[in-house]
Formats: C-alpha cells, structure tokens, sequence
C-alpha cells in the first residue's frame, strides 16, 4: 500500500512521491502518542521524571489501542506480551523492574522498561485478566479521579482496584516490581479411562478389564504423545468417614456410569519464569476441531510452582498448546506443546550441514 507524501522526522520520499509502510506507521504513532501526552501526564499530572511508566507507558498502551481500532493497517505488535517477550527473555541479572526510578534505568532498556513492558502488562490485564468492558471501566475511573492531580503507582493501582473490585496485588508485585516472566512448562500430560466393568452370571465374579500401556516413554517415564493409549483405572465408592458431618452423599454408581465413555487428562504445569499468569489452553481433538480454554491466575494460589489439574472431555485429544497466540508474553513457547516436539541443537543443525 502506498500513500501520500507526508513529511515526518526528515522521512525521504520514494521517487514516485510516496512514502513506505514503515514510515507511514511511524507518523501513525507519533501523532497519537504525542497528543496522547496532553492527557497523560498533562492533565493526569504524574511525575514523569520519577516514574516514566504513569507517563510513557500509560500513553504507549493507549496509543497502541487507538491504533487497534482506528488503524487496523497498522502494525501493532509492540507492545504487546507477544511483542515484548523478547526483551523479557533477557539476562534478568540485567533487568530493572518497571518500579524503578528513571534516573536508573540503563538508556538501553529504557525503552523497553517504561514504555513497551508497561504497555503489554496492561494489554495483558484488559484483554486476559480483567475482561476489555470491566478495564475500561475502572480505567475511566482513574483518569476522572486524578485529573488535575498528582497520582503516583499506588494511587493507579488502587484505583484500578476499587473501580473493578478486583483484587490485582498478584499482578501488580509480578509485572512492576519484579523482572520475572512468563515461562509455564507443559510438563506432563497424562490420559486416563475408567475401566469397564464386566458380571458374570447373577452379577457374581465382577472384573474390570485391565489397562495396556504401551512403552515409548522418555528417559523420565513420562509420556512423550498419546501413542500409549489410555491409563485405566477404577473409581471405588466414597468411604461413609469421609462425609464427615456432611448427611448427603453422592451417587458413585452415577458417576462412574457417566465418566465411563469420557476421556480425563491430567496435565502438569511447572513455572519456570517466576510471573504468576493465567493459563489459555488450546486442544485439538482427533476429528480436527479445537477448543480454547482458559484458566485464571488464581490457579497458582497454593503453588506457585507447580500445578495439576485434570480436564473431563467427550472427544479424544491429540493435541495440547499452552498459550497458542502469546497472550500472556510466554517466553518459551517450545516447551508449551504436547506431544513433544523434537528440537535440534546446533551441532545436530551443524551434521545435517
């Protein structure tokens, strides 16, 4: 796409007069991020010398939202957890959190601290976290609060708080006063079955069939794809002392009869990057068809380390992406698959040459 001679920031033109698609996104977003300005930090005063990121980084993430809906021929990956996951894979001995004063920032993170990184935390809060209406709500709210006014941080993230009556501090302690990121290993997954059940004669003698795994597991013993089939197992009923004080029970025939034909996977998630995030998971069934599934943050609150969860579904599954469009900024999305992807090293890269 070409478009008109427009001159910014000494941008040459192209013998036929026009400008290049870079050059127009560059005018793009200067122009927005620039009047931007006059409502962050000008009528939102905050100090912008202390903490560039109430300025810059506030008015990087509305700029990258006003070219979201007003220029969809704009790129607008910066930004983003996907676009800045990168930076975040960087050295964290050589990182500086968000909250750190502008001063002591290194100039060669600068940009990346005060304006990218702020930007995609809070693209990551309204579009994963928060929900867009609910975010926008509360950012509202900050904005007509402290206009005319001198917020600092935690004058932002109350706000952000009480206008949504959600409690953040998990978000805020990871994303700006931490350098940690998001780097979740699909671990483990494992399939399982209820076994069938098979009577004799006058319902004497019951049996269940018994499970055959296959082997072609990695050094570990776990699976590496679902060429193993199925683990089967059998549900017994509840023990009577673990109602306790509780009087109604639960049918176990009734489940078991339901969960007979159903597939469970259990999958472990380990986290490796430090950042508590929410967890998005896409599976992939056997007729081709997928199902996107999400799970809040709050899956991490008695384990920040490591998770297990088991997932009931009809279809089989043959295929498990952990963040599939790099919504949460994973860093590491290689280890984010199952089965398990083989990857080369570069003297196995170096043979083949």
């Amino acid at each position: 796409m070409e478009y008109p001679m427009i001159c910014y920031n000494g941008g040459r033109p192209k013998s036929d007069g026009t400008y290049s698609q870079r050059t127009y996104e560059s005018m793009v977003g200067v122009i927005i991020h620039e009047v931007g300005h006059n409502f962050f930090p000008m009528i939102v005063n905050s100090d912008e010398r202390q903490w560039s990121w109430m300025d810059e980084g506030l008015n990087s993430f509305l700029e990258r939202e006003t070219k979201r809906e007003r220029y969809p021929d704009v790129n607008i990956s910066w930004g983003s957890p996907k676009g800045m996951a990168g930076y975040m894979r960087g050295d964290k001995e050589m990182m500086r959190p968000i909250m750190w004063q502008s001063d002591d920032i290194p100039p060669s993170d600068f940009g990346s601290n005060a304006y990218g990184k702020p930007a995609a935390a809070l693209t990551l809060l309204r579009e994963t976290v928060m929900g867009p209406e609910l975010f926008d709500k509360a950012f509202k709210e900050y904005a007509q609060r402290w206009a005319f006014k001198h917020p600092k941080p935690a004058d932002f993230f109350r706000t952000m708080e009480d206008a949504s009556a959600v409690d953040l501090d998990w978000f805020w302690r990871g994303w700006f006063y931490s350098v940690d990121n998001v780097d979740v290993d699909l671990d483990e997954v494992k399939w399982y079955k209820v076994k069938a059940e098979t009577k004799g004669m006058e319902n004497k003698g019951v049996k269940t069939q018994k499970g055959d795994l296959a082997t072609g597991n990695n050094a570990k013993g776990k699976a590496t794809d679902f060429s193993n089939g199925p683990q089967e197992f059998t549900m017994i009923n509840t023990p009577d002392a673990s109602y306790s004080e509780f009087r109604n029970k639960i049918n176990d025939a009734d489940i078991r009869k339901n969960l007979e034909s159903k597939n469970l996977y259990e999958i472990t998630l380990k986290n490796k990057g430090g950042l508590v995030t929410p967890i998005i998971i896409e599976w992939t069934f056997k007729d081709g068809t997928k199902e996107i599934e999400q799970l809040p943050a709050e899956i991490w609150r008695l384990n920040e380390t490591e998770v297990k969860k088991i997932f009931v579904k009809e279809k089989e599954v043959t295929r498990v992406v952990i963040d599939p469009d790099g919504k949460t900024g994973e860093v590491n999305p290689a280890d984010n698959v199952f089965p398990k992807r083989v990857t080369e090293n570069k003297f196995d890269s170096f043979k083949k040459n």
